[in-house]
């Protein structure tokens, strides 16, 4: 390589590092790149829940699900740094002609499908959060071009909208691990470790809040609609209502949704009064809940009709 002109050197490297780029986002996001004991940091970490999963016969150690409220302080994308950013080579400024909204356009490294095809993609960058879409569904979407003085006005606006704190929660499995390790989500096996405000030192597994209403659960199972919209995305989780009505997330025309399936023809009317929207798709008719915040209210009137029966993994569905 070190004989070839300097030009297709920079190519070749420049080609190696997406393709690397690539497999690292893809191990990442299918929960198996190792990146070794990882520790988290926030402004604050809070217990807010201590449950006792499992106790271990012979020496009474005990597991632990511990429900965590992480406070940070926001970071977001200034003006100067997104403009920097739309002006480097395939990038640039859009707005969404149906939000208007504004975000950078990047280039992301391109995936293979399930149907074994090589797929472009873009990525969407907003002030406090990233997007990635294919090149087809970017082009079929309302994001067009805009001008640099148009997006620093709107950009702005979001910017004041920023808290300048986010706080989040999430679950950790602590305490004896190898009795329950096998009952642990396949994916996203890493360990991670933290300090709480109050000096507490947490080491052990970060797991769905899928797995945690299931493990934690005693006679019936529940979630909010926001918890339950971030774990269906995730696309690990199937959700069991009662008649025997599910809900995963599926991929159609290139998209991910969030679709329900088992409903009966009695249904249909009631379904769409809650917000489910239904398409005709090789001549079968199919509902789909909203993949954005609207879909949080829609899951909360589905489980208030038909309750939560099972949540599993989508290996083991």
């Amino acid at each position: 390589m070190l004989a070839l002109p300097v030009a297709l050197q920079n190519l070749l490297f420049a080609t190696f590092e997406d393709l690397l780029a690539g497999r690292v986002e893809a191990a990442v996001a299918a929960g198996v790149y190792d990146a070794g004991l990882e520790i988290l940091r926030a402004d604050s970490f809070t217990i807010l829940a201590r449950q006792t999963i499992h106790t271990h016969a012979e020496t009474g150690a005990d597991t632990e699900l511990l429900t965590i409220r992480e406070r940070r302080r926001s970071e977001p994308v200034t003006l100067s740094q997104a403009l920097a950013l739309g002006r480097e080579r395939e990038s640039g400024l859009v707005r969404n002609t149906q939000s208007g909204r504004v975000a950078v356009r990047v280039p992301a490294p391109g995936q293979v499908t399930e149907e074994g095809e090589f797929e472009w993609r873009v990525r969407l960058i907003r002030p406090m959060d990233t997007q990635i879409l294919s090149r087809d569904a970017f082009a079929a979407s309302h994001w067009q071009s805009v001008d640099e003085d148009t997006f620093a006005v709107l950009w702005e606006a979001d910017l004041r909208t920023v808290d300048e704190f986010v706080e989040t929660e999430f679950h950790m499995v602590t305490g004896l691990l190898l009795p329950v390790w096998k009952r642990l989500p396949t994916d996203h096996a890493r360990v991670y470790r933290l300090q709480t405000d109050d000096g507490e030192r947490v080491l052990g597994r970060r797991v769905p809040v899928a797995w945690a209403t299931s493990a934690g659960a005693t006679d019936s199972l529940s979630l909010t609609g926001q918890d339950a919209r971030t774990a269906l995305l995730d696309g690990g989780t199937v959700l069991h209502l009662a008649e025997r009505i599910q809900v995963r997330r599926v991929r159609v025309m290139g998209r991910q949704r969030i679709e329900l399936t088992g409903f009966t023809e009695g249904m249909r009317e009631k379904l769409r009064a809650y917000g489910l929207f239904s398409e005709i798709i090789s001549w079968s008719l199919r509902f789909f809940v909203p993949v954005d915040e609207a879909g949080d209210k829609v899951l909360e009137r589905l489980f208030e009709t038909w309750p939560i029966e099972r949540v599993t993994e989508r290996e083991a569905a």
